[in-house]
């Protein structure tokens, strides 16, 4: 259908050479006097009762091309030839052909010149319609870009705010709270920016996690590898990326401060499955895995507590689970 689409916008540049009218005129002259030659040519094999078999094509042929006033011309030019050379006795009592001839010709000019007009009409109102639409486009695209840039410029400032306030804390546990606040702004900024998709079509979420928690990874220094399996190729609508991306973010930080505090390397694997409705995405970790005493309600950490609040009004629910070798942290939501 696009592809249909595509060959038909030629039309949309009819009628030619508007800006040209000696041009058209001289083209409707070279296109009657082809007319008049074949009805010439042809005047042994059509009756008498047809002169003007050759000029309706030549008037649908300059409507066409060249526009309304264009197709009049070759309406009166096919009239007034065929009428003179034709006819044998244009002055008398036309032969029983001619008359009904005639008055068809005339007829039929007629309708073909309204429905030209009007076609062409539309085609242009279309053609006004869809560059309108398209100025509307890009004025949406730069407001939403200019939003997004302003969000994150808000965002950074913030982040730029707490870092001088951990200046003046001495409390190490306060400074690692502001710490935690700095980098959860910036994640949202990095995620903001990442979203920026102006006509809000879903997001995938290998390219919405990749870079996210290549930032975080290096933030941290530790070499440690990250695998994500995406077998049905998950994709994640604006209004969920950014709860999911943050929840991605604080269960891959915990693991990364908590299982890998006394490692020097890991591993973790993000695995995303679709859901009938709904999804699911299960962060693995091969640390050295949760408390015995663990309480998702009790014993979580700020990082955890923001993920369940988040799964929660995704209309689904976050929780950790130990592992032989690690910890799992699975998000799941029934939201389509």
């Amino acid at each position: 259908m696009t592809q249909a689409y595509g060959d038909a916008r030629w039309l949309e540049t009819l009628p030619v050479l508007a800006d040209r009218p000696w041009l058209q005129f001289g083209l409707v002259l070279a296109i009657t006097g082809t007319a008049l030659l074949i009805r010439l040519a042809l005047g042994r094999v059509l009756p008498p009762g047809l002169p003007y078999a050759t000029f309706l094509p030549a008037v649908i042929l300059c409507a066409f091309l060249f526009g309304v006033r264009p197709g009049l011309l070759a309406a009166i030019l096919g009239g007034i030839l065929g009428w003179e050379f034709f006819i044998e006795n244009p002055f008398a009592s036309p032969l029983p052909g001619t008359a009904p001839s005639t008055v068809l010709y005339i007829a039929a000019c007629v309708l073909i010149l309204v429905l030209f007009h009007w076609m062409q009409g539309a085609t242009a109102r279309l053609v006004e319609q869809r560059e309108h639409n398209h100025r509307l486009a890009e004025t949406r695209t730069l407001l939403f870009h200019e939003l997004q840039h302003r969000v994150s410029n808000n965002l950074q400032v913030a982040a730029g705010l707490l870092a001088l306030q951990k200046r003046h804390v001495a409390d190490a546990a306060a400074q690692h709270a502001l710490d935690e606040a700095v980098r959860r702004i910036a994640t949202i900024g990095k995620i903001s920016r990442q979203l920026y998709r102006p006509n809000g079509e879903a997001q995938g979420v290998r390219e919405l996690f990749d870079p996210l928690i290549a930032s975080l990874i290096e933030a941290n220094g530790k070499p440690i590898q990250v695998a994500i399996e995406d077998p049905h190729a998950l994709r994640l609508a604006p209004d969920a990326a950014v709860p999911v991306a943050l929840i991605v973010a604080e269960a891959v930080a915990n693991a990364i401060e908590h299982g890998f505090a006394d490692r020097e390397h890991g591993a973790i694997a993000i695995r995303c499955v679709a859901l009938a409705p709904g999804f699911a995405i299960e962060i693995e970790d091969n640390g050295q895995g949760l408390p015995e005493s663990f309480d998702m309600t009790r014993n979580a950490s700020l990082g955890l507590q923001i993920a369940a609040t988040l799964a929660g009004q995704l209309g689904g629910h976050f929780a950790m689970e130990p592992r032989p070798h690690g910890a799992l942290a699975r998000l799941v939501t029934r939201a389509a």
